[in-house]
């Protein structure tokens, strides 16, 4: 490991044990994360004792179902998932992928992130209660708050939390529970709302949080240290790239210059 991922560790470490981190998450659908990015991701979050999530790149993404568990990672998500036809594509998919055995240790979750998701809600929950279905959901805010129209700005406002605590009161006896999109300090007021109702865990674009720990003052802390997490994260792999770059850029030049002469 190198020095950034070694704070990166420290980061984990410490939010495991103050801050309520419970886990690490990736993406193979709009974050685009390579498989080589996720195994260092892996490493990180297996030394500091945490689970990882993967958002996989669709609701039948069956390669994505075999990497996820190959790699052995606890939660899966389907994202936007916007009908009864599209979630039941996902669990016919992961549970031909997953033994009854290998379920016992993975969660499966799909995202609901869209007004045209919202409007099924019911017919989702059925769905997903059903025998064989899904463990819980995550309400993404940014992805919903856009779709309908009111953008980023407007992610914690009442119109939003009411939305995500319609769907906690759906979720409370039979799902578990995720908030995610534009989670930051701004955000505690109406993760707090919600968790009255029902909530499992709420996460940032890499760090997820056990939702008790809206109830410590650390809460804050936490958040920031997953910003300085991120951070680190970008930076780390924007220089691997940058070496990876430039590992063969002495031989490219020689066989540039040498090609110049045979050409003459």
């Amino acid at each position: 490991m190198n020095k950034r991922e070694r704070q990166m560790l420290d980061l984990l470490k410490q939010g495991r044990d103050q801050y309520g981190y419970v886990g690490v998450k990736a993406e193979f659908e709009a974050e685009g994360t390579r498989t080589d990015e996720l195994l260092r991701l892996i490493e990180l979050a297996r030394k500091a004792d945490l689970n990882v999530g993967l958002k996989i790149g669709g609701c039948e993404a069956v390669r994505d179902l075999i990497e996820s568990k190959q790699f052995g990672v606890e939660y899966v998500i389907a994202p936007m998932i916007e009908t009864p036809y599209a979630l039941q594509k996902f669990i016919d998919a992961k549970n031909r992928t997953y033994t009854e055995e290998e379920k016992e240790s993975t969660q499966f979750l799909f995202n609901l992130e869209t007004e045209t998701g919202f409007t099924h809600k019911e017919k989702l929950f059925e769905v997903a209660c059903s025998e064989g279905g899904t463990d819980g959901v995550v309400f993404g805010r940014v992805d919903y708050s856009l779709s309908k129209n009111v953008g980023r700005d407007q992610i914690n406002s009442d119109q939003i939390t009411q939305d995500a605590s319609d769907i906690a009161r759906m979720a409370v006896n039979h799902q578990e529970l995720v908030v995610g999109g534009g989670v930051s300090i701004d955000a505690l007021p109406a993760l707090r709302e919600i968790h009255r109702i029902h909530l499992t865990r709420f996460e940032t674009r890499k760090i997820i949080f056990s939702a008790t720990s809206l109830e410590t003052e650390g809460v804050n802390t936490g958040l920031l240290q997953a910003v300085h997490f991120e951070l680190l994260w970008l930076q780390n792999k924007r220089d691997h790239y940058r070496f990876i770059e430039l590992e063969d850029e002495k031989r490219i030049s020689m066989l540039e210059e040498r090609w110049r002469v045979l050409g003459q």
